[in-house]
């Protein structure tokens, strides 16, 4: 994935990391990659990639538990494209 300089990235890089929740790369319940390899895989230092990963969490789309790592939230939050159903 080719970043935009000219917006912020840590959205991007979450943007990112939430597409592939949403298409199953990383399936409810797995492990995501940590702040180091995520920084590494984008080409960024550990900061953006820590604001990226929060960003994710606080959206409802992962979970952290302490000395294991970061993992995708079961169940996923609803998309903001899906409406929903209830209403």
């Amino acid at each position: 994935m080719d970043l935009d300089r000219t917006r912020p990235l840590w959205r991007q890089i979450a943007a990112e990391i939430i597409r592939r929740i949403e298409d199953g790369v990383y399936p409810p319940g797995s492990r995501v990659p940590s702040t180091l390899e995520i920084a590494h895989e984008f080409g960024v230092v550990n900061a953006t990639a820590a604001k990226a990963m929060r960003h994710a969490r606080e959206e409802g789309w992962t979970r952290g538990e302490v000395g294991l790592g970061t993992f995708v939230a079961d169940p996923l939050p609803p998309s903001p494209e899906t409406p929903d159903s209830s209403a």
